[in-house]
């Protein structure tokens, strides 16, 4: 039951690749496809350990790379980027709170793609670049901000469904005779 939590959200990256390929309806509706990687990683980075984050980031990289026109492995970086950049401050992050939430998932949102265009650029690719990839990063960013709360609270539900919590041992134990005297 220790590595439910990365399953699971392997099974959830899997998934949302496999329909943000399939279905096109949003990409045509706002003019830009929201990708559900970056708030993915927001998620095992506050709840996971530096592995899952690790295979989180390579998996699901290469599965958006194999069905979208980037090169292979173009991904994977800038998702394990803002994986660690988040993982290292977990401590101050209130990962419980709503806006916290969001913010991280818009930053992650809009990081994710900037960086793998910067790569693109870099390697001497030539992406489709102008005025309506701004666009594309907004829809994109904001998209991914508010999809990040639903997907804390759905692995949330999905933690309480499967797995289990040991209970904390007291150190009173109620079959115990307290002797009062005077």
């Amino acid at each position: 039951m220790k590595y439910l939590n990365t399953i699971l959200i392997l099974l959830a990256a899997f998934v949302a690749i496999f329909c943000q390929a399939a279905f096109n309806s949003v990409r045509h509706l706002l003019g830009a496809q929201v990708d559900l990687l970056p708030p993915l990683m927001v998620y095992a980075s506050l709840s996971t350990g530096l592995g899952s984050i690790a295979v989180v980031s390579i998996l699901g990289g290469l599965w958006f790379d194999s069905l979208s026109a980037n090169p292979l492995g173009v991904t994977v970086l800038p998702l394990f980027i803002v994986g660690l950049a988040i993982y290292a401050s977990r401590e101050l992050i209130l990962r419980d709170q709503f806006f916290a939430q969001f913010v991280l998932g818009l930053a992650a949102s809009a990081a994710v793609p900037a960086m793998v265009l910067a790569v693109l650029l870099t390697t001497r690719h030539a992406p489709l670049f102008g005025w309506g990839t701004l666009w594309q990063l907004i829809v994109m960013s904001l998209g991914g901000g508010i999809a990040t709360p639903i997907l804390f609270d759905l692995f949330g539900r999905l933690n309480r469904a499967f797995g289990y919590y040991e209970e904390a041992e007291l150190s009173f134990r109620p079959d115990r005779e307290i002797r009062r005297g005077r």
